[in-house]
């Protein structure tokens, strides 16, 4: 059930979704995969066998059938293996099964394998149904589980996703600048964290870009750029950038009717940043957190700003408008120049920056783009182990030359279209202090089709491959 959208109504509180067992009644479901299906029902009786054959379940990942059990019933479902379990094995069935407390029958020593799985139970009983009058509230599915030290860990990653999909399937003038600072006061009341906001003239002299990108939105969607400190200042500094362009237009340069569709996602960034800073701040991880989200709209009005403007950056570059639809890279230069006044020991930054990423590598893989080698493997192999992968693309030097200007420092939009992710990855290098070790995340926010525990709509990709890394860069 969503329950984040900053806007909506207090909800009653739910029970969580995954719990310790301590002998309570339950439903028993049996997970078999393929290899293992005969010797398992061998030990079925008559009646159990029969159900099997007449649901055609032979153990293949993804099937499930319902079998007699005693006075009651249990579910039997297949998955791929039972010795590599995965995140997303067990939510179709949480997304099927009837109400109820469900506990998990596991061949000897899987159980603890069966923790992977936890988030995935409690992802697939995510719903946005804010805008439905017709929404009927399920009640919970609850897992029971002997593997009691996974449980808070799971919950806290599927809560930071859940947060990510909500604020991105929020409609545009429900999820604005003014409410993204909210989300950010929100959990700044919840950590004692620290808060500062700038707008208006302030922003105009101190985040020229962020100021120049969201003039011309109405003055309920004015531009800011807030941030939230938090942790031990004597820790390692890390900072945590997201792109918070809540509506895109494109500006002057107008997308069309079909490209601005989905550009209530494009503050995704945003939501990615404020959702690992939930998780850092939950888990009291030893660092000096510092989150910046440059909150905007690109908007079209007298006062947008025009292909041709040249605007002068925080960092004292100027840049050359080759198109105001790439304006995210624009406001994150200014974020992320103020993020590297600080010399962070890492900065990770999430925006929804290029539809080159997309071409290259679909909707499910985030762009990943770093400088040093070490850094992006570790985010690599922390996706993997959990089911979260990305994919790395290059900062190429040779292609540097492209974001030259003919009358500025840069231009925000080389004309020659090569490249267009990693070109954009490295518009954004000019702005990371000199040394500073950065991961840049391009990231679709959205997923347009359906899959267990993961429903069409606004998707957290790249989060729990960024929260894997820096729990093991930073132990808490």
């Amino acid at each position: 059930m969503s329950k984040h959208a900053a806007t909506s109504p207090a909800e009653s509180p739910t029970p969580e979704l995954v719990q310790p067992d301590r002998g309570q009644a339950a439903i028993t479901i049996h997970l078999i995969d393929k290899t293992g299906f005969d010797g398992w029902a061998k030990g079925l009786n008559a009646a159990q066998r029969a159900a099997l054959t007449g649901a055609k379940f032979k153990g293949e990942a993804g099937s499930q059938a319902i079998i007699p059990d005693g006075d009651s019933w249990a579910v039997a479902a297949g998955v791929s293996s039972l010795v590599a379990l995965t995140s997303w094995c067990l939510a179709r069935l949480a997304e099927t099964l009837p109400a109820g407390s469900y506990r998990l029958a596991l061949p000897k020593g899987a159980e603890t394998r069966a923790a992977r799985a936890f988030i995935g139970w409690a992802l697939g009983q995510y719903r946005f149904d804010r805008y439905r009058a017709d929404a009927k509230p399920e009640g919970p599915r609850i897992l029971l589980t002997g593997e009691v030290k996974p449980i808070a860990q799971a919950l806290a990653q599927a809560d930071a996703v859940s947060l990510v999909r909500d604020l991105v399937n929020t409609g545009p003038e429900h999820m604005g600048p003014a409410e993204l600072e909210h989300e950010v006061e929100l959990l700044a009341k919840q950590f004692r964290a620290q808060v500062r906001v700038t707008r208006g003239e302030a922003l105009e002299h101190e985040y020229p870009c962020v100021h120049m990108v969201g003039r011309a939105a109405a003055r309920s969607h004015a531009p800011r750029l807030i941030e939230l400190e938090w942790g031990d200042e004597k820790a390692p500094r890390l900072a945590i950038v997201g792109k918070g362009v809540c509506f895109d237009s494109g500006g002057l340069d107008i997308k069309p009717a079909a490209g601005m569709l989905l550009m209530k996602k494009d503050m995704g960034g945003a939501a990615h940043a404020i959702a690992l800073a939930q998780l850092v701040m939950q888990a009291g991880l030893k660092v000096r957190l510092h989150l910046l989200i440059p909150a905007v709209e690109n908007a079209i009005a007298g006062n947008a700003f025009r292909p041709g403007d040249v605007l002068k950056s925080r960092k004292g570059l100027t840049i050359e408008i080759g198109n105001t639809d790439a304006e995210g890279r624009l406001i994150l230069a200014d974020a992320l120049h103020r993020a590297s006044e600080f010399k962070p020991d890492l900065i990770i930054d999430f925006a929804t920056l290029t539809g080159a990423a997309r071409v290259a590598l679909g909707p499910d893989l985030p762009a990943l783009m770093t400088r040093q080698d070490a850094t992006a493997q570790a985010l690599i192999d922390g996706g993997l182990a959990i089911d979260d992968p990305v994919w790395r693309l290059p900062l190429p030097d040779a292609y540097r030359e492209w974001l030259k200007s003919d009358i500025a420092d840069l231009n925000n939009s080389p004309a020659n279209g090569f490249a267009g992710a990693s070109v954009a990855g490295l518009f954004l290098d000019r702005f990371v202090g000199d040394g500073i070790d950065w991961a840049h995340f391009d990231t679709f926010a959205w997923r347009p089709s359906p899959k267990p525990g993961r429903p069409k709509g606004g998707e957290a990709l790249g989060l729990r491959a960024a929260w894997a890394m820096l729990q093991a860069r930073f132990k808490s």
